[in-house]
């Protein structure tokens, strides 16, 4: 067939050049004008393995919807699906799947799209076969399982989906996930794929991805190129939900050894480990983590804080809240001790990696002053407004947010706005009890300060806080009309509710503004567009309501 467009190439190779350049518009062209979906190339490549491959979703329901088969094989040999899932292109995936594409048919040499996808870490891939029907027992060319192959790979998240869709644990998987805990991963790595080498050629990266890292050890080719390894690293994450699926108890030193190794609270590994530990909400638990808090190690410090806070948070754990608080206090104390001495030249300052577990036994512990919902917590809290790590002064103002009530505001929406008598009766209207509180007017404060901060997510997060916050002065409306001008539409939009709630007519230009020129699909719209209940006027109200984004101008 050929190709009016451009007479020199045919339809079909026009067909193949849209697919690669990724152009929808060109598809749909050729695609009415006759051209086989189906499509191969003089080695036999379809064009919706090409699209599949080069992770082109849109490209590819063009052409299932043309008739393209998501079965038929490419060269002979290749599925869509299996190469779409060994991409991990999960939306491609779920694509192919929704046109038919059977999840569990293998390709040449055996594989199936979940053997691809397990072996390789896809997550969100392998969930979405599963999800669709793939066997979570079936074993790979290998001969092993689904889910001793994700846990060999080090991947959290596909174990989880394994599990989820009813992959049988097992002590071969757990005995795996132990087995690689003890082994030096980039020194594995390393080994099988730098042999002769020159050591200067061999680059090892660590590449945060989730909730985990990622080691890759890549050996670059002078000429350009090269060739690489890369494994997970949620081996500690998969053994301890093993051990909790298998009814195996593991001792607090071997779940605080799998956590601390990686320096960080938010970590996959760090946080089963405490998970698990503060869901155990027994007496046993309680002891081992008082006492790792006066460890010398701040990492130490920082899982026996995590711990704690954990604890209070559960059904089980309720009982422990009024002995957790004043542990908290006093390690938040400690803390700060440190700090100051620090910084006053005593002892001498930290080297990098002590300053760094510092600054995580900072966040940590601010953190876990707010997990029991105590407002007792918000004078230690607000003691670390001005920590010199921005993340610090961020979980400041969100712990604030959570203490002073803010949190289950927004999450129930504005409420009655006026109550029988017609009085004001919106979420953070002030009211006596709110105004005569020193508690409350100090955070208050801490907040207003907070938004003025040079780091743009504190400063978005002290003023969301601020904006919940039952407190009203001359003060916080100030500090709220400052935000109008930031560079952030979500703190802009967040300042605005603050000042609409407040009954202070600035808000009403700020709101017009984020309606008609924002993103519609963005938070900060969204906040904008809750915030016009807000909006006292009558006339301001119906003007906001009857605005909307201008699109295109």
């Amino acid at each position: 067939m050929k190709n009016h467009h451009a007479p020199d190439q045919t339809a079909e190779s026009a067909l193949f050049s849209a697919v690669f350049a990724g152009d929808e518009n060109a598809a749909v062209r050729l695609l009415r004008s006759g051209v086989d979906p189906d499509t191969a190339d003089e080695d036999g490549e379809t064009l919706l393995y090409v699209a599949a491959m080069n992770n082109q979703p849109g490209i590819v329901r063009l052409l299932l919807a043309a008739g393209a088969d998501p079965s038929r094989l490419s060269s002979g040999a290749d599925l869509p699906l299996c190469g779409a899932a060994c991409a991990g292109h999960h939306e491609v995936v779920r694509a192919l799947l929704a046109a038919g594409a059977a999840p569990d048919e293998p390709e040449e040499g055996g594989f199936t799209a979940l053997a691809w996808a397990v072996q390789l870490g896809h997550a969100d891939t392998a969930a979405a076969l599963l999800a669709a029907g793939a066997d979570p027992e079936r074993p790979g060319p290998d001969g092993l399982s689904p889910l001793v192959s994700a846990v060999r790979r080090g991947s959290f998240g596909t174990v989880r989906a394994l599990l989820f869709h009813g992959a049988r644990p097992t002590q071969e998987a757990l005995a795996e996930a132990r087995r690689w805990l003890a082994t030096d991963i980039e020194a594995v790595l390393r080994a099988e794929v730098s042999q002769g080498a020159d050591p200067a050629d061999v680059f090892v990266r660590r590449l945060p991805e989730f909730a985990g890292i990622t080691v890759s050890v890549e050996v670059l080719r002078p000429g350009g190129g090269g060739f690489g390894r890369e494994q997970q690293t949620g081996h500690g994450a998969i053994a301890t939900v093993l051990e909790r699926e298998l009814g195996v108890r593991a001792p607090f030193g071997e779940l605080l050894d799998r956590a601390v190794r990686f320096a960080d609270p938010d970590n996959e590994n760090w946080r089963e480990a405490a998970g698990e530990l503060a869901g155990r909400a027994d007496e046993v638990t309680y002891q081992a983590a008082a006492a790792l808090t006066r460890d010398a190690d701040p990492l130490r410090r920082a899982f026996a804080v995590d711990v704690l806070g954990r604890l209070c948070t559960g059904d089980g754990g309720r009982a422990f809240a009024g002995r957790v608080l004043p542990l908290l206090v006093k390690a938040a104390d400690g803390v700060l001790e440190r700090a100051g001495a620090a910084r006053d030249g005593a002892g001498g300052a930290p080297d990098g990696a002590g300053a760094a577990h510092g600054a995580v036994l900072a966040r940590t512990v601010v953190r876990a002053l707010g997990e029991p919902g105590d407002p007792a917590a918000l004078a230690s809290v607000l003691a670390f407004a001005t920590h010199p790590d921005p993340p610090v002064r961020a979980l400041v103002a969100a712990c604030v947010h959570a203490l002073l009530g803010g949190e289950e505001k927004a999450a129930a929406g504005d409420g009655e706005k006026s109550g029988p008598d017609g009085s004001d009766r919106s979420a953070n209207a002030p009211t006596d009890q709110g105004s005569s509180d020193s508690r409350t007017e100090t955070a208050a404060l801490a907040l207003a300060r907070l938004t003025n901060d040079p780091d743009p997510v504190v400063r978005n997060r002290a003023t969301l806080a601020l904006s919940w916050c039952p407190s009203d002065s001359l003060e916080v409306r100030e500090s709220l009309a400052a935000r109008l001008a930031d560079s952030d539409p979500a703190t802009v939009a967040e300042a605005a509710r603050g000042l609409a709630a407040r009954r202070d007519p600035r808000a009403v230009e700020a709101l017009a503004r984020l309606l008609s020129t924002g993103d519609p699909e963005s938070a900060a719209y969204d906040t904008a567009v809750q915030a016009v209940d807000e909006v006292r006027d009558e006339r301001a109200r119906a003007m906001l309501r009857g605005t909307f984004p201008r699109i295109g101008t």
